[in-house]
């Protein structure tokens, strides 16, 4: 029995970081060996094992073959005669295909290392194309890795073409799709999750509001970029560089789906696109089975971030009237996030990264000015009923009013 560290953990010390987690590989061994070690076995498809002292995962070296479509349908075969170099092939991209031993030697059959040297994303085998996750794993590790240099291979986007085009990926699951793409929202240049499944023809088949986005022009003036796919993943960029949070970053991604359903002959404006575009928004997270907060903050942006983009220009009690749409006082993080994601979409055009977004701080400063009023002082002083109301609100917009004109005559 031979025990090698594999995958991540082995490519992450080549690069530079700090392995997060450790996984290991057992060549030469049956379950039963391990069994007697202690270790225990976890999930049912797969013959791994968790060590009974570290809990760090340890797996049977063992080979797939694929019986049916989808990225289930493979048999999994684990056996004592299974070699290192087979269970490496298996896997998806050279750089996670290099092992090491207990004496610090690598074991690099595919040439991973190179390819971490020449910055390159390239699958193993042609193995790849059986399992459709692939695709998605290999976007993440593109957004990942893309700020150090990191591209793919050719050979390997035309391979994810032709697993498109024999419609491999109609066959994920939802749970899986919105695993990664949480996955890929969190990292460094999340916008290229979305460029590389764009690449090979996948953005289409999972995502065709964000694919209906490309080709279609907005007002030079004000978007110097035109295409407002462009624009989409220029936002998304912003998002990532103003917060970490992945719902701001989702929210910016989706805010502009309306657009894509505008008619050409209105072009190159968008007609109450934010409206159009929230029922869009709605069906692709019912679609991926995104998390209420997530649809929520983003279904808020979507609607509301033309608001924003207008707050100076805006009377106390239509910002007063915004702040309960999006229920700020009750939410106030939730507005946070809003705010980030709207200053996302401003700064997400060519020429604009750097812009000033007074904006925010103005609404910032106008729910801090409304939230100082409230009713339990009105009703210390006797206000009940259609009254409280009627001076709680007037009071909120007299608050708000001195904000505003702070923000357009200063002291």
């Amino acid at each position: 029995m031979k025990i090698y560290l594999v995958g991540g953990a082995v490519r992450d010390k080549l690069m530079g970081f700090t392995p997060t987690e450790r996984d290991w590989v057992v060549v030469g061994a049956r379950s039963q060996d391990l069994e007697s070690l202690g270790y225990k076995q976890v999930g049912k498809d797969f013959p791994v094992y968790l060590h009974p002292k570290t809990h760090e995962e340890y797996a049977l070296a063992r080979t797939e073959r694929k019986t049916k479509p989808g990225y289930k349908g493979f048999t999994v075969h684990a056996s004592p005669e299974v070699t290192l170099h087979e269970d490496l092939e298996r896997r998806d991209l050279t750089i996670n295909a290099i092992a090491e031993d207990e004496h610090g030697e690598l074991i690099d059959p595919f040439g991973g290392i190179k390819d971490i040297d020449n910055k390159i994303l390239r699958h193993v085998s042609p193995a790849f194309a059986e399992d459709p996750v692939r695709i998605l794993r290999l976007a993440r590790f593109a957004a990942r890795f893309s700020h150090l240099g990191f591209s793919v291979a050719p050979e390997t986007n035309e391979l994810m073409k032709t697993m498109v085009a024999n419609g491999e990926v109609d066959a994920l699951v939802p749970e899986r799709v919105w695993k990664e793409m949480e996955r890929a929202l969190a990292m460094p240049t999340p916008q290229r999750f979305f460029e590389i499944l764009r690449g090979c023809g996948a953005l289409e088949r999972l995502f065709p509001e964000l694919e209906a986005l490309y080709g279609v022009p907005q007002p030079e003036q004000h978007h110097p970029e035109v295409d407002t796919g462009v624009h989409t993943m220029l936002v998304l960029e912003q998002a990532a560089r103003l917060s970490d949070d992945t719902q701001v970053r989702f929210a910016a991604l989706v805010h502009d789906l309306g657009k894509g359903i505008t008619p050409q002959d209105e072009w190159p404006k968008h007609k109450e696109h934010e409206e159009k575009g929230v029922e869009l928004v709605e069906n692709l997270c019912k679609r991926y089975r995104v998390p209420n907060d997530y649809r929520d903050l983003a279904v808020h942006v979507t609607r509301y971030h033309l608001h924003y983009h207008r707050a100076m220009e805006m009377k106390a009690s239509t910002i007063l009237k915004l702040l309960q749409n999006i229920d700020a006082f009750r939410k106030p993080q939730r507005f946070e996030r809003f705010l980030l994601a709207c200053e996302a979409d401003a700064r997400g055009r060519t020429g604009f990264e750097n812009r000033q977004c007074p904006q925010s701080e103005l609404l910032r400063q106008a729910l801090k000015a409304a939230t100082s009023e409230n009713a339990k002082t009105l009703v210390d002083k006797g206000f009940t009923g259609k009254k409280l109301g009627d001076e709680l609100y007037r009071l909120r917009v007299l608050a708000i009013k001195h904000v505003v004109q702070s923000f357009i005559a200063p002291i």
